[in-house]
């Protein structure tokens, strides 16, 4: 089976997608939080796509404003447990 020049260019794209680590996607939304300089900007110097940034920016936000009303769920430690 022949791929097409497209289906092959296509593929190495999505396999050339740079992974970014959580602490890495914070960096960069506080940068623009910052705002010292423009979205498009930082985005072209990071190597990410604007709507991208907003993607990762809605969710930092989103999580933020569940953890400020209080709804968090976490592991409880062996000395919280002990104390129940």
């Amino acid at each position: 089976m022949t791929d097409t020049p497209e289906a092959l260019v296509k593929a190495i794209k999505r396999k050339a997608l740079k992974k970014h680590e959580p602490e890495e996607k914070i960096r960069i939304v506080l940068e623009g939080l910052r705002g010292e300089e423009s979205i498009a900007e930082l985005c072209r110097r990071k190597g990410i796509a604007v709507s991208q940034y907003y993607s990762w920016s809605k969710e930092f936000l989103e999580a933020g404003k569940q953890r400020l009303a209080g709804d968090t769920k976490r592991q409880a430690n062996s000395r919280e447990v002990t104390d129940l």
